[in-house]
């Protein structure tokens, strides 16, 4: 049976907010930001992304893919093919050779029914960019997404302008990779904003932003802090036992415990004709 949607909108629920910061680690003072797309930035109660695996795998190879038993939050999207088959017992010399085919048709796919998607932010999303981005902080995605898949979500949520540069699966199948790539860009993007850094600076810091363990451990892979967000499959109590440096029920929660203010009264508003919200 397919499943309703990628990221369907009944994912975990809290009735209270709930923050965890570890010692010493101040979420908000890191250099730079990597943030999930689905489950973190918002999530959609659509079928078309997941209906571009199905269609690419029928298109290219002529057969029916099956998601069943395939963990699909925190993977990446040639990750999902890779592990469908493998549960389908399809040996990598039969549908390998025609992996970039599928991920092209996936894009393509996406790209035509971009109009039928449907989508909401998450809490505090807004509020929280825009408050990291006044403390000089550089923001970035670093998603399981497909980049053209990536971008168009951003883009239709209207996030676009709040990000420079982003992390993509398009090259990567195994989640620490992409993350590793995407630091490594945010790392260069601030050398060279600031003339590039002296013999023996220290590196800037890079933080990760996302909703599920595979987040967390990729982080960790890279020693990257991760800051963890129960807007996903994953619950508060379920992505502590990942020990993430800091965890909340929603970015809304961790703004609000932080500076005091209610992420209603922050100023986001202002800035709507220029971030096109």
């Amino acid at each position: 049976m397919w499943p309703p949607a990628l990221y369907p909108v009944g994912m975990s629920t809290s009735p209270e907010a709930r923050v965890y910061l570890s010692e010493g680690f101040r979420w908000d003072e890191q250099r730079a930001y990597l943030f999930d797309i689905d489950g973190t930035l918002m999530r959609h109660r659509d079928r078309v992304h997941v209906d571009a695996f199905f269609d690419s795998v029928r298109g290219v190879m002529g057969q029916e893919l099956v998601l069943d038993g395939v963990t699909l939050a925190g993977n990446t999207d040639p990750g999902i093919l890779r592990d469908a088959f493998r549960l389908a017992s399809v040996e990598e010399s039969v549908w390998r050779p025609h992996r970039e085919d599928m991920l092209q048709a996936m894009r393509a796919t996406v790209a035509a029914r971009r109009g039928e998607m449907l989508w909401t932010i998450m809490p505090g999303v807004e509020a929280t960019l825009e408050h990291l981005e006044n403390k000089g902080a550089l923001l970035g995605v670093a998603t399981g997404n497909l980049e053209e898949i990536g971008w168009i979500k951003i883009e239709n949520a209207g996030l676009r302008s709040w990000f420079s540069f982003g992390g993509f699966c398009d090259r990567f199948e195994a989640r620490e990779e992409m993350i590793a790539h995407a630091a490594e860009q945010a790392r260069a993007i601030l050398r060279s904003s600031e003339g590039g850094a002296g013999l023996g600076a220290p590196e800037p810091t890079v933080c990760v932003i996302g909703d599920t363990p595979r987040d967390i451990e990729a982080a960790r892979t890279n020693g990257l802090p991760a800051i963890a967000v129960a807007t996903g499959r994953y619950s508060f109590e379920e992505l502590m036992e990942h020990e993430p440096a800091a965890c909340a029920t929603t970015l809304e929660a961790l703004l609000e415990a932080t500076t005091g203010v209610a992420c209603g009264a922050t100023s986001v508003a202002a800035k709507e004709s220029e971030h096109g919200v």
